[in-house]
């Protein structure tokens, strides 16, 4: 018996001396999993938000007149092109490479530094270098697609690729690097989780400028100070473009978790979409019912830009709050873009898709509303942040703006527009068989 007893002891004891030994190299396999997990979400989620520019292309061409439609698709897919160009040559290592509190570092992204991990040593919340790049990347396209919408339709093509040049290349990278890239308004504590004010207040700020520069359509405005509507010629097309968005925004904001190699990441990003997800429904609610009380109608492109705007409400802080309290950050911002539309006409400001309430407005709202559920941001930092950001982003666009009328110019000339730029710059049509009768095989 007492053999018996020594040799379960003995056993007992080489397994727990084994489960010791085994430790660190269990603690790897765990590295490595979070490591291949958190890239996976940079990836994953980056693609979603790359289809975000399918999101725009569509809902600017249902937005936008026949005769403009090819136009606004080739500035999508090209100002996409561009965006990932210069973020590779100049944006990301001078958003994030040793930031000093201002700027990082003028270089290219000369490519992913990944050797510790094929080596087999894996930091905790580590990830691909070349992920993060990618992830980072596409954020940036999103902030030229808003500026792309709000000018359609009277703005030279090469102009405004030149815009996109310097959008995506100076502006954007240098004022994220003072949050994202632990700058000066990261160190006073500004909060923007996934960009309400870093991408599309941003966006806005350079739509708001080129709109005024660049002056209205042609018609849209009469003498005696009326607004001519002029419809877009896709309505389904635009809705289906804002659904596209609404997917895509899954991956913008969860994606800015930044990790899912733990339980408390995954539920993070598991509260990030569910919240993402009401504030777009509040917005578009909100929208059908102010359209409703104000002129006994609804319209659905108030609708289709309260969905935007609710999720760009949402962006600058989508994991905190509650479901109920991401619906009604939602539904503010759809009663933005319901008062602000006939506000810009006022000013007279043609904004063709309705981006600046959508994105400007709401953001500066979303931003503000962080100090709501978050007990760490302050509606004073949250402040100074959106007007610094947007001092730099207003002035910088203003700039480029006219920089670009006086060298190269800035708008098409007065036949090319009644023509449609579809015809003038590209010599070809969106819908060829429109308006010429039954062809004859």
């Amino acid at each position: 018996m007492r053999n018996i007893l020594n040799l379960k002891n003995a056993a007992a004891v080489t397994a727990a001396f084994m489960a010791l030994s085994a430790a660190p190299a269990q603690a790897a396999v765990d590295a490595e999993t979070a490591y291949v997990l958190n890239t996976f979400s940079f990836l994953v989620n980056g693609a979603l938000v790359m289809w975000m520019a399918a999101g725009f292309a569509m809902l600017e061409s249902g937005l936008v007149r026949s005769k403009n439609t090819a136009t606004i698709c080739l500035k999508n897919i090209a100002l996409y092109s561009l965006a990932g160009l210069t973020f590779y040559l100049v944006g990301y290592n001078l958003m994030y490479l040793d930031v000093t509190g201002y700027v990082g570092s003028l270089s290219p992204f000369w490519g992913p530094d990944d050797a510790a991990a094929l080596e087999g040593t894996f930091e905790e919340g580590g990830y691909s270098a070349s992920s993060d790049w990618f992830f980072q990347m596409v954020f940036v396209a999103t902030a030229a697609s808003i500026v792309s919408g709000a000018l359609a339709e009277r703005v030279k093509l090469w102009s405004f690729l030149a815009f996109v040049v310097l959008l995506t290349a100076i502006i954007y990278p240098i004022q994220g690097s003072w949050v994202w890239g632990g700058g000066w308004l990261s160190e006073m504590g500004f909060s923007d989780y996934a960009g309400s004010t870093l991408v599309h207040s941003v966006g806005g700020w350079a739509a708001l400028s080129g709109a005024i520069i660049l002056g209205a359509r042609k018609g849209k405005y009469a003498a005696d100070g009326r607004v001519q509507p002029i419809p877009g010629a896709n309505l389904p097309l635009a809705t289906l473009g804002t659904f596209v968005l609404w997917l895509g925004w899954f991956g913008f904001n969860g994606g800015s978790v930044l990790a899912l190699g733990s339980a408390a990441s995954a539920i993070e990003m598991s509260n990030v979409f569910a919240n993402t997800n009401m504030a777009a429904a509040g917005g578009v609610i909100a929208a059908m019912v102010m359209t409703q009380v104000l002129y006994k109608k609804v319209d659905l492109t108030m609708a289709l830009n309260g969905a935007i705007a609710g999720l760009v409400s949402i962006t600058a802080e989508p994991a905190d709050p509650s479901m109920g309290m991401a619906v009604l950050i939602g539904a503010v911002g759809g009663v933005i873009v319901v008062l602000a539309v006939p506000f810009l006409d006022k000013l007279k400001i043609d904004d063709v898709v309705g981006a600046i309430p959508a994105h400007l407005f709401a953001g500066i709202w979303g931003t503000l509303a962080v100090a709501f559920s978050d007990p760490e941001a302050t509606i004073i930092t949250q402040l100074i942040g959106i007007v610094a950001i947007g001092a730099f982003a207003l002035v910088l666009s203003t700039v480029f703006w006219f920089i670009l009328k006086f060298t190269i110019g800035l708008r098409v000339d007065e036949e090319d527009e009644v023509m449609g730029l579809d015809k003038t710059e590209l010599g070809l049509e969106a819908y060829p068989e429109f308006g010429r009768g039954s062809q004859t095989l």
